[in-house]
């Protein structure tokens, strides 16, 4: 949890344009797909660990 001296995580522009709020929001979601391409082996294997996990936490539960 945040202390009172913590650094935001990040610190949003408050009031932006609609037109560069746009602009932003278009490089942000650039940005994510780029991380995904890529690491989409690396994040496909982590998802993969996580469902495995977890399976073989409750082998006998019912997906439904």
């Amino acid at each position: 949890m945040l202390q009172p001296n913590d650094l935001p995580l990040v610190c949003l522009p408050l009031e932006l344009p609609p037109e560069a709020a746009a602009e932003l929001i278009a490089f942000l979601r650039e940005l994510t797909e780029a991380l995904e391409r890529h690491y989409a082996a690396e994040l496909k294997r982590h998802y993969d660990d996580i469902a495995s996990a977890r399976r073989q936490a409750a082998p006998n539960a019912s997906p439904f």
